[in-house]
């Protein structure tokens, strides 16, 4: 999965400027900032695929439903990406993190 390109990050701006507050990468982010972003999309990505709910996959994760939700509203201030990559290993245990 790669990083969207400049265009596309308007794009998705753009679009969650319209619909519920959803926390948005700062066009000059850190590349920390942009491996939690990473992180984070894929438990969207996760939920919309397996068509569940966010309470459904906390129960699976053994999570707070509402560290959950920080996690699918892009809140990566509120994470360390130790924490987020601890997560993403429950939720894909054979994860694997490539650093180009």
């Amino acid at each position: 999965m790669a990083f969207p390109n400049k265009k596309e990050l308007k794009k998705l701006r753009d679009a969650l400027d319209k619909a519920e507050p959803s926390y948005l990468l700062p066009e000059h982010a850190t590349q920390i900032d942009k491996l939690k972003y990473i992180l984070c999309q894929k438990f969207v990505v996760y939920i919309q695929k397996h068509k569940i709910t966010q309470v459904e996959l906390a129960k699976r994760l053994n999570m707070d439903t509402a560290r959950l939700n920080e996690i699918v509203k892009y809140k990566i201030n509120l994470f360390t990406a130790d924490k987020l990559i601890e997560f993403a290993q429950r939720l894909d245990p054979n994860l694997e993190i490539c650093v180009a």
